[in-house]
């Protein structure tokens, strides 16, 4: 039998892979469910934004294919953009970033750029860092992107 002061699953300060504290795990999933809230957004964003910055447009067809969905998931998404006062469009036109819009591209893209650098300078092949850093920059906090971005900085050599 199994003492609750030897099971992992529990609350033992003293034990590695014991649980956080209550308040500490909540706020663990907390964060987490933000992240998924926003992030679906944050991605058609800063896709939208690297679009007009690389192909000076942005279509919604272009986007469908680029996110690998139809092109009515991507006019669903477009209305909640338009809603959320992030993108603009006019009929037979690209689509446009607001300037809470390009914020949020300009933020979005900072932080998967530190993420992709830090998985690069940790020696993940180049394919596999850019699927993984699409999903981690959402689940980070500040604090975890300046120090990837430090020790990122710190592998790169000086030329």
């Amino acid at each position: 039998m199994i003492n609750a002061s030897d099971d992992p699953n529990t609350d033992n300060p003293g034990h590695e892979d014991a649980l956080p504290p209550t308040t500490q795990h909540a706020k663990q999933y907390a964060a987490v469910r933000n992240a998924h809230e926003t992030e679906l957004i944050e991605d058609y964003v800063e896709l939208i934004g690297d679009l007009l910055k690389h192909q000076g447009e942005a279509r919604s067809t272009d986007v469908a294919t680029r996110m690998g969905v139809s092109q009515a998931t991507v006019a669903k998404m477009m209305r909640r953009l338009k809603s959320l006062d992030l993108v603009v469009s006019k009929p037979y036109r690209s689509l446009f970033l607001t300037r809470a819009g390009e914020a949020m591209a300009e933020e979005s893209s900072k932080r998967h750029a530190i993420v992709l650098q830090f998985l690069r300078a940790l020696g993940v092949d180049d394919d596999t860092a850019r699927i993984d850093a699409e999903g981690m920059e959402h689940h980070v906090s500040q604090e975890t992107l300046d120090i990837m971005q430090r020790f990122a900085h710190e592998q790169t050599p000086v030329q």
